[in-house]
């Protein structure tokens, strides 16, 4: 099982179904995706729990009650993993949206990456 997918598939079904909060599976990567995506202004807040097991997410909404997220789509999988050199970097929807990448300098966005002039596995595109 893919566990960016099932964080990303647990986001997006918490904003569908207007839940405030959804609690994720403890890991590095999960939780370096979430802190990123508070970062940028998609999630209200990534919190550890307690029991370090788990983290809790809240969901940001829009003021007509619809999730900031859009689109969540899983672009690198563990059966075909997709890699991108800086200069293969996409713009999702023109530069409104965001990719996130696993490099060797952390996991960043496509603009973080373009920045730091590093290419790695495009993770996860966010609209």
């Amino acid at each position: 099982m893919d566990p960016i997918a099932d964080m990303l598939t647990r986001i997006r079904n918490a904003g569908l179904a207007r839940l405030r909060t959804v609690s994720i599976p403890q890991s590095k990567l999960r939780f370096a995706v979430a802190s990123l995506l508070v970062r940028e202004g998609y999630l209200a807040a990534a919190l550890p729990s307690p029991d370090s097991r788990s983290f809790t997410v809240t969901i940001k909404f829009n003021p007509d009650g619809t999730s900031f997220i859009q689109e969540l789509t899983r672009s690198s999988k563990p059966g075909r993993r997709l890699y991108v050199s800086v200069g293969a970097i996409p713009r999702v929807k023109n530069g409104l949206g965001i990719a996130i990448l696993s490099t060797p300098k952390g996991i960043l966005t496509d603009q973080e990456a373009r920045k730091a002039h590093v290419g790695g596995e495009l993770l996860c595109t966010i609209a």
